[in-house]
């Protein structure tokens, strides 16, 4: 990935700013570049379309059960954003996930049916339990009802062999991404809102 930045740079017209200056050789040139890799990632798969996602990682295998059909399932410690989730009596596939600060979320404790998420409609929230991070869901018609999918997105985290996890369609959205915040570090505030707003044009 370090090349395709340094080409996205390039393209940029500041090599001659950046890559030629002799106080900032090829080594510490890749060197800046992988440290904003993993940010660049995060940056762009938190905010992309759910087409331009993988599948994900799995989650989900025990549920808890509180009142109204309502339940909750604790969510992995590198769990960034949710792609998917579902119970088996759901009518529908929840894609997106409320916050506690979410006015929807309130109405979820009301005592009026209606009001509340169901199978037909349902809710989801990440929350902060005693437990850990979870995510409630919000309803089900029976506790007989099983996880049917749920998937999501981990932070991203380069690994030993110097790998990350990367959904391809999001690959030019990162490189980009990552140029820009290369080019902010050195101060090229400029190209970095162009590179920016080129990553953003991808994804939409």
């Amino acid at each position: 990935m370090e090349q395709d930045v340094r080409i996205a740079i390039d393209e940029n017209k500041t090599s001659e700013q950046l890559i030629s200056d002799e106080d900032i050789d090829t080594l510490s040139l890749n060197e800046v570049i992988r440290s904003k890799i993993e940010e660049a990632v995060r940056r762009v798969e938190t905010t992309a379309p759910v087409y331009l996602l993988e599948e994900g990682h799995e989650f989900g295998e025990a549920v808890y059960w509180e009142d109204n059909g309502s339940g909750w399932v604790l969510l992995p410690d590198d769990f960034m954003r949710l792609i998917a989730f579902r119970m088996s009596d759901w009518e529908r596939t929840c894609y997106n996930a409320i916050s506690v600060d979410d006015p929807l979320y309130d109405l979820q404790s009301s005592r009026y049916k209606g009001v509340r998420g169901s199978v037909q409609k349902p809710v989801c929230a990440v929350v902060n339990r005693a437990e850990g991070k979870a995510l409630e869901f919000f309803s089900c018609n029976s506790e007989d009802a099983y996880v049917k999918r749920a998937t999501y997105i981990p932070y991203p985290k380069i690994d030993d062999e110097d790998g990350i996890d990367i959904s391809e369609r999001c690959y030019t959205a990162v490189v980009y991404t990552t140029a820009a915040l290369v080019l902010t570090a050195f101060g090229a505030t400029d190209k970095a809102e162009q590179l920016n707003a080129l990553a953003k044009s991808i994804m939409e």
